[in-house]
């Protein structure tokens, strides 16, 4: 299966530098496929695209210890001080582009509703790349995925204070 990609809302076209990101994805299916590759995790996804997306202008998660994490600012305090952060995978600070890279956990934990919400709430974050496997043992996370955010954009009962959200199917 190829990496497939949608931008919501629809009546936006998907920018340069996400459509760069997705080339990295797509560069890669050979190796992240998720329908041949099916024991890989996040993180060892992550790790494959890592250097490509530094190349792109990322930073990147390096690992689970603190100083390795991409931290977004939240919330300041006093004296202009960041008092709360999300963690991202990836993070492009000129285009505020926040990119999570999600495994087995997108759909049954509702992992993507949790990258959702932290990228609302990310003062620099105006765009938001969930990437999620098209197949997880049987089950079509990436249509399921696309699926939610149809209904979020078609209801516009919900209007988020994000400029673009992009799924990327592996």
């Amino acid at each position: 299966m190829s990496v497939q990609y949608q931008t919501f809302p629809k009546s936006m076209a998907t920018g340069a530098k996400i459509r760069a990101l997705v080339e990295v994805f797509a560069a890669n299916n050979s190796v992240i496929d998720s329908k041949k590759q099916t024991d890989l995790h996040s993180n060892d996804v992550l790790a494959i695209l890592r250097d490509e997306l530094i190349e792109l202008g990322f930073d990147v998660e390096r690992g689970k210890a603190a100083a390795q994490k991409i931290k977004v600012p939240v919330l300041y305090g006093l004296n202009g001080q960041t008092t709360k952060t999300f963690d991202a995978d990836g993070f492009h600070s000129e285009e505020g582009i926040v990119l999570e890279v999600e495994a087995g956990r997108a759909v049954t934990n509702y992992q993507f509703l949790k990258d959702l919400f932290q990228a609302c709430a990310m003062q620099e974050a105006r765009h938001l790349v969930v990437a999620v496997r098209n197949d997880y043992r049987g089950s079509k996370d990436f249509e399921t995925v696309i699926n939610f955010f149809e209904t979020i954009y078609a209801s516009a009962r919900l209007v988020l204070p994000l400029e673009s959200v992009t799924i990327v199917g592996y």
